[in-house]
């Protein structure tokens, strides 16, 4: 039996309290919420597309060249040059045969970009075949290397192996070496500028003199400008020097660049 005390506990306890009901989520928020999810989950698949254009295709890219300038050493007609300096030669140099879209046809050092520059250059700019493979293209309407006119070439500035991202750092002056199978082909850096896309002048056999009749050999490269952007065409024009038969040596900056 209850006492008095406990029965005075038990009456000042009051009412039974309800549970708080938790508010019902309005439309305007549901959708910012969701909303809010999809933009980070957009935003992480935006920074895995960045990774994969900016850093993987790179990757792929320099493994994919290496095998090539394997195989292009391992041809045939290819021959070793002797590590010696050899005698410049002002004669009309050999000229590779013409190949198919995507085969290769010489390859391109740049001394100032490193010893180690050696990139593979294609026939044909097809993105596909040629230059989301880490090559550099060469306009199939343009003249082959060594030939008198204009030896023009183009390259990714970003992503693929970028093979002419530091462009911006070649010095008139400067030597761009084109190798051959069976010759080096000099050429001197002389000019640069920034063109628009349709400046397609800048490809005629006398560079930016369209119709003229060319009677030097000239080298062109090509390529985005500026970084990350194709509003404009970053351009480096060289001309002819002397060339080097591989049966004799290299030319003095490969020798030095292997120092």
């Amino acid at each position: 039996m209850a006492t008095t005390d406990t029965r005075e506990r038990i009456g000042s306890a009051g009412p039974p309290r309800r549970r708080r009901r938790k508010p019902r989520r309005g439309f305007v928020a549901g959708f910012i919420g969701v909303l809010g999810e999809l933009l980070i989950t957009l935003g992480l698949l935006l920074g895995l597309f960045i990774v994969w254009q900016l850093w993987w295709t790179d990757v792929e890219a320099h493994r994919y060249q290496a095998t090539v300038l394997d195989q292009w050493q391992r041809e045939p007609d290819y021959v070793e040059a002797p590590p010696q300096v050899a005698e410049r030669r002002t004669d009309a140099p050999p000229v590779p045969d013409d190949r198919s879209q995507g085969e290769v046809m010489a390859t391109l050092h740049i001394p100032r970009l490193g010893p180690d520059y050696n990139v593979s250059i294609a026939h044909g700019i097809g993105m596909d075949t040629v230059l989301n493979r880490g090559y550099i293209g060469h306009y199939p309407e343009t003249q082959l290397p060594g030939e008198v006119g204009n030896f023009a070439t183009a390259a990714h500035r970003q992503s693929y192996g970028a093979p002419y991202r530091r462009i911006d750092e070649i010095r008139h002056g400067d030597e761009l070496i084109v190798e051959t199978a069976d010759a080096y082909l000099v050429y001197a850096v002389t000019d640069d500028e920034i063109v628009l896309p349709s400046q397609v002048e800048v490809l005629a056999p006398v560079p930016n003199r369209p119709g003229e009749q060319a009677e030097e050999r000239y080298l062109t490269l090509t390529t985005c400008h500026p970084l990350f952007s194709a509003a404009q065409r970053w351009i480096t024009y060289a001309e002819f020097e002397y060339w080097i038969d591989k049966n004799d040596g290299q030319p003095e900056a490969l020798i030095a660049g292997g120092d």
